[in-house]
């Protein structure tokens, strides 16, 4: 099988599993990528809800959450690598804005260990930022995950060749502001599509 004739970059795209693709943990599973280059790449899946919340996760980590809009969102299963490690997708913060402890200066972010996503989003993986929630400050919207989903050089490439994926840029509102349970059908709708028109076999990448 021919390699691409070039290089994407999946940054702040959604990928959506194809019916094809019966893996217990990425089954109709929507994927939000955090980086992708080409030594692999990184992202968290949006809409797997793990059986805890975010008040049960402060618990366990032995703060209080202040904030009233938060205490039932569910804490989700952003994929199969670290799973007992926390990861923070989010809006950007700006620098001093309930954070603890940002240095400042150009290019910074409000938190330690924060990726900046090209295309406005950010993910945190310090406890920081759960900090600055639990004095209710804090990112406005937030999804919290355990683990998060991974691939090595040209691997995803090559699944979405063999028809595991579909890619679409992201929409921050299936992230934040839809249903879990309408979130693959939401991201399938951003190409125009709907489940019933993909088949498990034919090629609609």
């Amino acid at each position: 099988m021919s390699a691409p004739a070039e290089s994407i970059n999946l940054t702040h795209h959604f990928l959506i599993a194809m019916p094809g693709l019966r893996d217990a943990i990425f089954m109709r599973s929507v994927i939000y990528m955090c980086e992708h280059s080409e030594r692999g790449a990184l992202g968290l899946i949006i809409n797997k809800p793990s059986d805890i919340n975010l008040k049960n996760l402060f618990d366990k980590v032995e703060l209080k959450l202040q904030r009233d809009d938060l205490i039932a969102s569910p804490v989700f299963q952003g994929g199969p690598v670290q799973t007992e490690r926390g990861f923070v997708l989010h809006d950007p913060m700006p620098l001093g804005a309930g954070a603890t402890g940002g240095k400042g200066g150009a290019g910074e972010t409000a938190y330690a260990s924060t990726l900046a996503i090209a295309g406005g989003l950010e993910m945190t993986t310090s406890k920081d930022v759960l900090e600055a929630l639990s004095t209710g400050a804090g990112p406005r919207r937030v999804l919290v995950s355990l683990g998060y989903s991974a691939w090595g050089e040209g691997q995803l490439e090559s699944e979405i060749a063999e028809n595991s994926w579909l890619t679409v840029g992201a929409d921050v509102a299936v992230i934040f502001d839809t249903p879990i349970e309408q979130r693959y059908d939401r991201a399938l709708a951003l190409l125009g599509l709907q489940a019933w028109m993909l088949s498990p076999q034919a090629g609609h990448a």
